[in-house]
């Protein structure tokens, strides 16, 4: 007997057990959060938001076990509210979600 039900010619996005996002050429919030919907797999819907980030990273996608944002002191040196939010808010996920995730993950900035 054959599962038909896997027949779906959408598949759903893959979010890999690791992932490095490269913040060396983010220039303003609307870039970092370009970068951030598209290394994250977030929706097309997404609103490039904080707000929109935090529900698409508790609701919409699962983050990658792994997560390390590189070139991090110069982005938060040029960015430092953006940095800050970003950090704070990755912070919460973990703090709020992080007991209940069978993979823990981790978040490295570099």
């Amino acid at each position: 007997m054959t599962d038909e039900t896997n027949g779906t010619s959408e598949a759903e996005p893959t979010v890999p057990d690791s992932l490095v996002i490269d913040l060396t050429e983010v220039r303003d919030a609307e870039g970092l959060q370009r970068l951030l919907q598209r290394e994250l797999q977030f929706p097309d819907f997404y609103g490039r938001n904080w707000n929109a980030f935090w529900d698409a990273v508790t609701g919409l996608v699962d983050l990658p076990y792994e997560l390390t944002f590189t070139g991090w002191d110069a982005f938060s040196a040029s960015l430092p509210a953006e940095a800050g939010t970003l950090r704070e808010l990755l912070d919460d996920y973990l703090s709020e979600y992080g007991q209940y995730l069978a993979v823990p993950r981790r978040i490295r900035y570099q």
